[in-house]
């Protein structure tokens, strides 16, 4: 499994303690093994696992809640 650039995933009620009490989670870039993503209202950012990723969707503590299409050159966000 890949996870596209853009891509935005609400954080479960029971998880939200381990992630600054965001409502949601963007992802900016997976390189090999390694999940980075972004936080929703500017709560921060950070990195996981890719196999952590896999096991909090497993669980449903992430959930998808949409797919924003990110364009690098600009810095603008497409709802897709």
């Amino acid at each position: 499994m890949t996870f596209e650039k853009g891509t935005e995933y609400k954080i479960s009620q029971t998880t939200k303690g381990h992630f600054n009490s965001a409502e949601t989670l963007t992802i900016i870039r997976q390189s090999d093994h390694i999940i980075q993503f972004t936080l929703g209202n500017g709560k921060g950012h950070g990195s996981m696992p890719f196999e952590h990723m896999n096991y909090l969707l497993k669980k449903n503590e992430l959930t998808l809640n949409k797919r924003t299409l990110l364009n690098s050159d600009t810095g603008e966000e497409k709802i897709g």
